[in-house]
Order: structure tokens, then sequence, then C-alpha cells
């Protein structure tokens, strides 16, 4: 079973800030292989979803994205850093967040259209949650992406 939490940036605990970004690297960067500034200055005004799982008698995140107003980023709001930890992979903990993260973000945003910037090889994940692709495929940061609108 996974604790979905929603908070502002001010409202993290340290520890659990620093288990978000140590998650972020991970997934982001080692794992991607993708050298890119992460720390981008959209957290502070971003609400995060976090998902824990109890785990040997800890608390573990497992799942996590962001939620940006509209204007933050784009005009429309948007959802990013979405993940899943590579041991959360594989049993419908990714589809579980964007379900998550578009219900509150349709709470927080109503009548907002939201734009992603996906990788390409999840444009089919995401259209799954109702977003069509909107731009050619870009390369960003080595990896290719695509916009996606719902």
């Amino acid at each position: 079973m996974i604790d979905w939490q929603w908070l502002s940036f001010d409202d993290i605990p340290n520890s659990d800030l620093y288990q978000v970004l140590r998650q972020r690297q991970q997934v982001f960067v080692l794992e991607q292989t993708c050298l890119y500034p992460d720390i981008d200055g959209h957290d502070p005004a971003a609400h995060h979803l976090m998902g824990w799982r109890q785990v040997d008698g800890g608390r573990e995140l497992v799942a996590y994205l962001r939620c940006l107003a509209p204007g933050a980023k784009y005009a429309e709001m948007s959802l990013g850093r979405v993940l899943t930890t590579q041991a959360a992979r594989g049993g419908g903990v990714g589809r579980l967040l964007v379900a998550q993260g578009l219900a509150h973000a349709e709470r927080l945003h109503p009548g907002h259209a939201c734009r992603i910037g996906a990788q390409q090889r999840l444009e089919r994940f995401y259209a799954g949650f109702g977003f069509r692709t909107v731009s050619a495929p870009y390369d960003e940061d080595g990896i290719a992406h695509v916009d996606m609108l719902r």
C-alpha cells in the first residue's frame, strides 16, 4: 500500500525533501546518465506529490511528481519530474502516481489544461491519461521528448 502525500515546498520536512532530491538524482541523473540542472528554481512554487511505502520497518519514497501552476513554466499547469523508483517499477505505481497527480492538479487549478514535456518513449503511457502529442520530437538533455497536452 502507498501513502500519498501532497505538500507545498515549504511544508516538506527536510528529511523528506532529502529523499525526493536523492531519488530525482538517482533516476534522472544516474539511471538515465543525463547531466542536467534538476534543481531548476521551480520547486519552491510547486506542489509535490510523494508516494511512501513501508519497507523493512522504515518509510521509503517510491513515487514522486511536482505540479506547477499555469504560467509557472507553460501557459497551462504542468506536471513534471515524474518518477517511480527502480524497486517500485512494474507494479502499476506509475499509473497510480499520474492518476493521483492529475486529480490533485485539477483541484488546485480547475478548468486549466495540463501540459507535460514527456520522454517520447512514454508517449503511449501518457496518452492513456488523455494527453495528446502537440509537438514534434525534440532533444532535451540527450533524451527524445515531446510536448503533450490534456
